[in-house]
């Protein structure tokens, strides 16, 4: 469904997973509700709001200026956001957003 202005977006699953679940206080799955905005709902703008919103402790551990850190993946609806435009994807309502931590301690 296109993006209507006011519209809600709503993300039945937003996963973090791979270790950084524990930045989010050891919490692998998410329903959102993101509120209306005057501008569509993107990626860049989801990193804010999780950041604000979910993000527990230590977001240089997830975060890295307005984007993830190297070494999250992230896949929207299966996809490597690579091929869905990065921080420009423009979310869809229902869209499954998943984080993978790739980065591990040892």
């Amino acid at each position: 469904m296109p993006f209507e202005n006011g519209s809600v977006i709503f993300l039945p699953q937003l996963s973090i997973k791979g270790g950084a679940e524990l930045l989010f206080d050891g919490v692998k799955k998410h329903q959102v509700t993101l509120p209306c905005q005057p501008e569509p709902w993107d990626i860049r703008n989801l990193l804010k709001w999780i950041k604000q919103n979910l993000l527990k402790e230590r977001p240089e551990l997830f975060m890295q200026g307005e984007s993830v850190r190297p070494g999250i993946l992230v896949l929207i609806n299966d996809a490597d956001w690579e091929l869905m435009g990065e921080l420009d994807y423009k979310l869809q309502d229902q869209d499954n957003v998943l984080f993978i931590s790739t980065l591990h301690g040892g």
